[in-house]
């Protein structure tokens, strides 16, 4: 098309054109000049590939954690594929089937291991402020079966997949296989205020990177004391009858029981692959308070729980130990 065929060329002219001299003539001036504008918009907005438009929704795109956690599934049941360039999760779970699940049901969950960072190391630094002096601790992933030692400093960090509300407990296991008593240990005011809300594409950490100190320090309480079981309960309302305190609080063993066996039947979970990564810059400011959020190929979550056949309506409880090393037996001369 040549220039003088051109539409927003010909609205020019007509526009130009439009110079009579009555009482109206400065109004029509005003109009064709609006005309020719409006027409050279939308010339542009057509003119913008519509592959253009659609990567950058894609990549605006906020994260579907079952999506991201695996596409294809492999040709054996303990492996499943994600998509190229992302990380590969097995089933740790092979009796509970992966079909069913509806995408907004399930939790995303991340154990980090703080160690001291080094000079030429990657990876974002977790600074801590203990009394005068300053140090910076790099978090890295671990999986679940990774042993604890004592004193060893933890972060967790949980998503969702839906809007709703986080509860996380804690309970000591001995060697018997009893537990001891269910503390809720997160919300608390000392994090975030209280507000235990989650939201998609958002990390809640606990500790948050606010508090003092901004970890969790892993001690015994006996000998045979051998894990902690964490408990983690994403549900659509607040539960009632807690109140949310500046501490940890005891919970009533029933009525965590309850919890229990509402929820949590069924549940099944995959497992990252590989551990060992350091936290990202894209995880660290993904956090509740802030406006960025996690996209679909952002950093996934180490561990994806699930629940076949679970509605949005349903809260969903989901429990994982972390098992301490064993007692180390010292060399005694006879």
């Amino acid at each position: 098309m040549s220039g003088k065929d051109h539409p927003v060329y010909r609205l020019l002219l007509q526009g130009i054109s439009m110079t009579d001299h009555d009482e109206k003539g400065a109004v029509m001036r005003v109009f064709a000049v609006l005309s020719v504008f409006a027409a050279i918009a939308f010339l542009l907005f057509v003119s913008v590939p519509a592959k253009a438009l659609m990567v950058q929704q894609s990549d605006d795109a906020t994260r579907k954690l079952w999506d991201t956690a695996f596409i294809n599934q492999a040709k054996t049941r303990r492996a499943v594929r994600t998509k190229p360039g992302l990380q590969r999760y097995r089933v740790a779970t092979p009796g509970v089937p992966i079909a069913n699940v509806a995408p907004d049901t399930v939790i995303g969950v991340t154990l980090w291991r703080l160690r001291r960072a080094g000079a030429a190391e990657g990876g974002e630094r977790l600074i801590v402020h203990e009394g005068a002096d300053t140090s910076q601790w790099l978090p890295e992933r671990i999986s679940a079966q990774t042993k604890l030692a004592q004193g060893d400093r933890l972060r967790i960090s949980v998503e969702a997949a839906r809007k709703g509300y986080l509860y996380v407990i804690d309970r000591e296991q001995y060697a018997d296989g009893t537990l001891g008593e269910p503390y809720l240990i997160f919300p608390t005011t000392r994090t975030q205020n209280g507000d235990n809300q989650v939201s998609i594409g958002k990390l809640t950490e606990i500790p948050a990177q606010e508090d003092n100190p901004p970890y969790f320090t892993v001690r015994r309480s006996r000998a045979d004391h051998v894990a902690e079981v964490l408990s983690v309960l994403v549900t659509p309302a607040p539960l009632a009858k807690i109140e949310i305190t500046d501490k940890a609080q005891k919970l009533d063993e029933a009525q965590v029981a309850a919890w229990e066996k509402s929820w949590s039947t069924g549940v099944g979970w995959l497992e990252m692959e590989k551990a060992g990564q350091a936290w990202t810059r894209e995880e660290r400011q993904a956090v509740n308070n802030t406006t960025r959020s996690l996209l679909a190929n952002s950093p996934s979550p180490q561990m994806v729980y699930y629940r076949p056949s679970a509605k949005t309506s349903e809260p969903l409880f989901v429990k994982l130990h972390l098992w301490y090393k064993s007692a180390s037996k010292r060399n005694t001369k006879p």
